[in-house]
């Protein structure tokens, strides 16, 4: 008896284990890249990682806090994370292996999943520092973003455009959104800019804190450019406190991408969950409401996913 008991202990641990391995075998990691914490991607990245976790089976999902573009972009090429926010410009760059964008290879893994919204390159200076144009930036004290991210990649396209470099500066400081914003509160920055989306936190509370000047960038700056990827557009009045008129500007497009490595039925999940929950990430920031599904494959600088193509076909997206 105790041999019977003890062959049926074993093929229960057996069994056991076996029943372990193929849960831990489905389950699948979905790491959402997104950009620091007070910028628009992080919130929207958090929103994303909790409907995929909810709405895909056996799923574990996460949103890390990276440098935004450039960073996510190198992780994915990496296979260190599934799912990544990126500037339109960057995607391409990194497409193509722009070295002076920080790709000395092309990152050929990349794969694309969707367009979301537009950033909106937004030059933001102190009332006291006389800043009121382009201009006005040389000799003052700027912040850029974190360096050779996709802000910066903007910074330095935009300046170029507008006859600036960045030895025309006093002070280039390379950080986030939350940081510049804090050194500019100190009077230790004049001014800081910031590709990002509508409403970004970061400037709202700057604009609440002292007297701003959003800085105009005129359309014939943005057509210099010479990069499809940017489009002239206004940052509306009222989107800052003190910012009373329209203010002319740049858009950039932001994109979704994922990488070869991922699986063809989790790209499919990870896109149909954007759209069959789009109203939950249009409740985690207000940018999120100009993504439109119509709008998904347009301008994409990368093959997409035969996952995404799965999804868009279904839809009647893709014919």
């Amino acid at each position: 008896m105790r041999l019977i008991h003890k062959v049926g202990l074993s093929l229960s641990l057996g069994a056991a284990l076996i029943a372990g391995a193929a849960t831990a075998q489905q389950q699948q990691f979905v790491n959402v890249l997104t950009g620091g914490q007070s910028g628009v991607y992080y919130p929207m990245g958090v929103a994303l990682s909790q409907i995929y976790a909810k709405g895909i089976p056996n799923v574990r999902s996460t949103a890390q806090v990276t440098k935004a573009s450039a960073e996510n972009l190198n992780l994915l090429q990496a296979g260190r994370g599934e799912l990544a926010f990126t500037l339109a410009d960057a995607l391409s760059d990194a497409w193509k292996g722009n070295a002076e964008a920080g790709f000395p290879n092309k990152l050929d893994k990349l794969r694309g999943i969707s367009a979301t919204y537009n950033n909106y390159i937004q030059i933001v200076a102190s009332a006291d520092s006389g800043i009121k144009t382009l201009a006005d930036l040389k000799g003052k004290r700027i912040s850029v973003g974190a360096a050779k991210s996709g802000t910066e990649l903007n910074a330095r396209a935009i300046f170029k455009a507008a006859g600036l470099s960045y030895s025309d500066l006093s002070k280039v400081e390379y950080l986030p959104f939350g940081e510049s914003v804090e050194l500019i509160k100190n009077r230790q920055l004049d001014a800081t800019l910031q590709s990002a989306g509508l409403g970004v936190a970061s400037i709202r509370d700057l604009a609440t804190s002292v007297k701003i000047v959003v800085v105009a960038v005129p359309a014939d700056v943005v057509a210099k450019v010479g990069d499809p990827a940017y489009q002239p557009t206004v940052i509306p009045a009222n989107t800052y406190t003190g910012q009373t008129t329209d203010v002319a500007t740049a858009a950039i497009p932001n994109f979704l991408a994922t990488h070869a490595g991922v699986s063809n039925e989790l790209a499919y999940q990870m896109t149909k969950q954007i759209y069959e929950n789009i109203d939950t990430l249009y409740a985690a920031h207000n940018a999120a409401k100009t993504i439109k599904r119509e709008n998904a494959i347009k301008g994409m600088p990368v093959p997409l996913h035969p996952g995404a193509e799965r999804y868009y076909k279904e839809v009647g997206l893709i014919k």
